[in-house]
């Protein structure tokens, strides 16, 4: 049976093994997809020896994104553009092929599951990390007015708004450097989320917003949605949507079969109300 993982540090919180789980028992795959843990100094180790006993491919989840992409001896065209991988394909002759799934799986959550197209609009993407860097191109290619990117140290920004600056309208700077514009859809991909706290959000940032966004997922409101909310913003959305879309992704580079995704969201926010604290 082929085996597969997603890695990360924590990973034990990880909905992957529950999605693929579904994907294999819609699309009649037998494989086995396991949770890995790796140590904060020991990514590179951790994937060759899954690899050396016989795994076939990986999802990279934080905070081991760049390392990734160092590691990769191959790299997909948009994980070129992003400068972060999530997903491994190992094949022969010991070539790692790296993937980036992260923007594609948003940008179908955005434009398909809530239709909400993205075509014109003005977008603030908030944090420049590995998660950021993973959607920047995908965003730019479905021609916004404006993808805007703010993080609590602008100079990571600067470099993605110069990373990404021939592939359409980017600007970069802190979170002050945004406050009072307006903006049709608001983006978070900090990692405040995960510690049950807010990014530095200047006021008023949310006038105007149509669509709030959370790349991670909760059985309930993250701060930033409920800051949103509380704003007024009339649209919330959390990352479960994206977390299938990209994983559903990573399942077609695996396997050639591209699984249908809504009943799979349905099955992962059940999932998560019935694990809710």
């Amino acid at each position: 049976m082929d085996t597969y993982a997603v890695v990360g540090n924590p990973v034990t919180h990880s909905k992957s093994p529950f999605i693929h789980a579904r994907f294999a028992q819609q699309t009649g795959k037998i494989m086995h997809y396991i949770p890995l843990l790796a140590p904060l100094d020991g990514f590179r180790q951790t994937v060759l020896d899954f690899r050396k006993n016989g795994g076939k491919g990986m999802n990279i989840t934080v905070p081991f994104k760049f390392e990734a992409y160092a590691l990769a001896t191959r790299l997909t065209d948009r994980a070129r553009a992003a400068h972060a991988v999530n997903t491994f394909r190992f094949e022969a002759e010991e070539e790692i092929l790296g993937d980036n799934t992260d923007g594609v799986g948003l940008v179908r959550d955005i434009e398909i599951n809530l239709n909400f197209p993205l075509a014109g609009k003005q977008i603030l993407l908030m944090g420049a990390g590995g998660a950021a860097s993973g959607v920047i191109l995908p965003l730019l290619q479905q021609q916004p007015c404006l993808l805007a990117i703010a993080n609590r140290t602008p100079e990571k920004a600067v470099i993605l708004q110069q990373q990404f600056a021939s592939h359409g309208p980017i600007a970069a700077g802190s979170y002050q450097d945004f406050a009072g514009q307006r903006f049709d859809l608001v983006i978070n991909a900090t990692s405040a989320s995960l510690h049950n706290e807010l990014p530095p959000i200047p006021p008023d940032l949310f006038h105007g917003t149509a669509l709030a966004y959370d790349m991670l997922y909760s059985s309930r409101l993250t701060p930033f949605l409920e800051l949103a909310r509380a704003e007024g913003v009339e649209h919330l959305a959390d990352g479960a949507g994206m977390l299938v879309e990209q994983a559903a992704e990573s399942f077609l580079l695996w396997h050639g079969i591209r699984p249908e995704t809504r009943i799979v969201i349905s099955q992962l926010r059940d999932e998560l109300r019935r694990h809710a604290p």
